[in-house]
């Protein structure tokens, strides 16, 4: 697994520790830094990531309930509704992470933490999201 991936799944679990817990990401990525030894070769990524994340959380979950066919936010896996924030996030603010990349990391992050069917719908919601990207006011 690449740094970036590792870097990516690190800051899903601060994202889903924090909605389990129901305190602000900041305050789970503060505590899980001063209580790992060893930071993360792309920790500065992982705070950009969860920071990113609960920066735009309003507008993220917007999009996802607009565009999630038959599924609240509230229905979804909690896994599945925080890969969604962390894959939109990246897919429409990031600009360093190329589009494709986004995706394919959102689906390997559902392919290995959760449903069956998750993978195909992270990546049916993340890639309609992208073709409505240049349309999108964010």
């Amino acid at each position: 697994m690449s740094a970036r991936s590792k870097a990516r799944k690190r800051a899903l679990e601060v994202l889903y520790e924090a909605e389990i817990r129901r305190e602000p990401p900041a305050d789970v990525l503060v505590r899980r830094a001063s209580d790992a030894g060893q930071p993360l070769a792309e920790q500065a990524f992982v705070d950009r990531l969860v920071t990113g994340v609960a920066e735009h959380r309003d507008r993220i979950d917007e999009l996802i309930a607009t565009y999630s066919v038959g599924w609240t936010l509230d229905r979804m896996p909690i896994v599945d509704r925080n890969v969604l924030r962390l894959g939109s996030y990246e897919l429409l603010w990031e600009d360093e992470v190329p589009d494709g990349v986004a995706i394919s990391e959102a689906v390997a992050l559902a392919t290995e933490l959760s449903t069956d069917e998750s993978p195909r719908f992270v990546n049916g919601l993340l890639s309609r999201l992208l073709e409505l990207k240049p349309s999108l006011s964010l």
